[in-house]
């Protein structure tokens, strides 16, 4: 037959000697147990053992247990409190666990094992690793970029619009050429390169250039080939279509 008490009494001499300071016993009306037997209380911190302890912990927790007539074949009576800094919420998820750890460790003493638990625990979430991850997550929620309302940007919506603007250019260009370059047979006809290379893009514009801007005018203006692309003569047939057919509609206007 199992000795219950001895087994009580070993356990609390055990705790005593490794927790120290940390062990004491309190009164049952304190331990919000609803028991008349001895209760202790165990003061744990997320601390290291290593850490220095003169340095004020910002969080301290009470596990309190009392033992049962038949501990350790039944779980011991558990509470825990918030002595600094301990949420509430907190304070009921851990209880649930240590009930839970309890059940099942029946059969031996496991008052250590459920305070190295709760150290782990409160270790994790409120350590300073877990003040890290708090801070990382406050610089990461400030680095994030704020994306303004509007049509996001796809592949397809950016070269939907690449195609407007190349034709937009090419328009731009077809529009400097004399109408002799544009009406001339297709065989004939200078790509907008050519007619670029060839120097008579400057005629046109010659007449409305100011004496002040001469120097700026000399300057030689580089064409890259990326500017005139292979599709650049279909480009020019669509404006001259869109031309005659503005011609049209103003010939039967003035009809």
């Amino acid at each position: 037959m199992t000795d219950h008490v001895q087994e009580q009494e070993m356990e609390i001499e055990a705790l005593e000697a490794i927790l120290m300071d940390e062990f004491k016993e309190i009164h049952s009306g304190e331990s919000g147990l609803n028991t008349s037997n001895r209760c202790f209380q165990i003061t744990l911190s997320p601390q290291d053992d290593d850490a220095d302890q003169s340095t004020t912990t910002p969080v301290l927790l009470g596990l309190i247990f009392s033992h049962t007539e038949k501990y350790p074949d039944e779980p011991p009576l558990l509470n825990v409190k918030s002595i600094r800094g301990v949420h509430t919420s907190d304070l009921k998820i851990l209880k649930e666990k240590l009930e839970q750890e309890a059940s099942e460790n029946l059969g031996m003493a496991m008052i250590y094992t459920l305070v190295t638990s709760a150290k782990e625990w409160l270790s994790e979430k409120y350590g300073q690793d877990a003040d890290a991850d708090d801070v990382e997550e406050e610089e990461s929620t400030k680095d994030e970029v704020i994306v303004p309302h509007g049509e996001p940007v796809t592949v397809d919506t950016f070269l939907a619009w690449r195609e407007r603007f190349e034709a937009e250019l090419a328009l731009e260009r077809a529009k400097l050429m004399p109408e002799s370059a544009l009406t001339a047979p297709k065989e004939k006809r200078l790509t907008g390169r050519q007619w670029f290379e060839s120097g008579r893009a400057t005629v046109k514009g010659a007449a409305n250039v100011n004496e002040e801007s001469e120097e700026e005018d000399e300057e030689d203006i580089d064409f890259d080939d990326d500017d005139f692309e292979d599709d650049e003569e279909d480009m020019l047939e669509h404006y001259l279509a869109e031309k005659s057919d503005s011609s049209t509609h103003s010939s039967k206007r003035a009809a």
